[in-house]
């Protein structure tokens, strides 16, 4: 049994000033009932990362730490994206906590099953997902893409966790270990199942939007699914491998139909299958060049290895050198 652990709530935000006071009300209660039923230390906090928000969620946050002792922020230089963000805020809270939960500021995420999850982490887990439990108050369209987006990375051979999404716990030395992983391209639904340890899954029902506009429209999800298969699979490559070799085959045996044609007299003008045929095998060709391209892309970006984020400003770090 794991007892009086450091609990850090990390939350990414992007532009998130109308949803941010409600988010801090109801986490600040719940942290406090944790804290006073002894299930988490006195110590723990929620941990907001300002990914370059254009609005005032940034002052916002400065402005919650003040007041707030069980909250503190920290922001990157610039946006660099949902993952990059989630990542920073993870990184930097266990050098703080001994367990951490991630979760969206929308409120979309149930916040009483944190409960749950402690629970799970306490009787051993180091991995806790936090899934879905149905899509009731999803549109069909929503509904239909995201169990599609689910179902197509399986087939590409990614090992991920059906309707999951970045709500999770995982302890500290897990973090530990993740910080091993030096992808530049982020898929974490994706990296964290290869760190192994005893896992677990809550599951929970996912509310509406509290404020504010959703920051995953459709274009992005499909970047999002298009970053995640071309991180962990090759199955693209290879399907063009297979496409190439029936293309190929197809190729042989259209040769020895047209000799046959034309020994036996038979040939015809035909330039509708020939122009037909020309733009099919472009097609086919430009297409298996752009997924090559975009491995080759992903390969040099991962060879640049650039930071994939830069802190400007750690509130928890200020708040240590004052006491000192």
């Amino acid at each position: 049994m794991r007892k009086d652990n450091t609990l850090y709530v990390v939350i990414p935000c992007y532009n998130e000033e109308e949803v941010l006071k409600e988010t801090t009300k109801r986490l600040k209660d719940k942290i406090s009932s944790l804290i006073s039923k002894k299930k988490i230390s006195s110590k723990s906090k929620v941990m907001y990362v300002n990914d370059g928000s254009k609005d005032n969620t940034w002052q916002l946050i400065k402005e919650i730490s003040d007041k707030e002792k069980n909250f503190t922020g920290i922001t990157l230089s610039r946006n660099r994206g949902h993952q990059n963000a989630l990542l920073a805020g993870l990184m930097s809270a266990k050098n703080y906590a001994d367990v951490i939960i991630s979760m969206d500021a929308d409120l979309q995420d149930d916040i009483n099953a944190i409960d749950e999850m402690i629970e799970k982490y306490n009787d051993g887990c180091d991995i806790v997902y936090g899934v879905r439990s149905a899509r009731k108050k999803d549109s069909f369209f929503k509904k239909t893409t995201a169990q599609g987006f689910y179902k197509f990375m399986k087939i590409m051979g990614v090992d991920v966790i059906y309707n999951h999404a970045d709500y999770r716990l995982t302890s500290k030395r897990v973090l530990e270990n993740f910080s091993d992983f030096k992808e530049v391209n982020l898929f974490l639904r994706g990296m964290f199942p290869l760190i192994g340890y005893k896992t677990d899954i809550v599951y929970y029902e996912r509310a509406e939007r509290f404020a504010g506009e959703s920051k995953y429209p459709l274009k992005k999800m499909l970047n999002f699914a298009w970053d995640g298969i071309t991180s962990f699979s090759v199955k693209p490559i290879r399907m063009i491998l297979n496409l190439g070799i029936i293309m190929f085959l197809i190729s042989l045996l259209m040769l020895i139909y047209f000799l046959i044609v034309k020994v036996t007299g038979h040939a015809v003008k035909g330039w509708t299958f020939i122009v037909t045929s020309i733009w099919m095998l472009s097609g086919v060709q430009m297409l298996s060049l752009g997924i090559i391209g975009e491995y080759i892309g992903k390969i040099y970006s991962e060879t640049k290895a650039r930071p994939r984020y830069i802190i400007s400003e750690n509130l928890e770090e200020v708040e240590n050198d004052s006491k000192n």
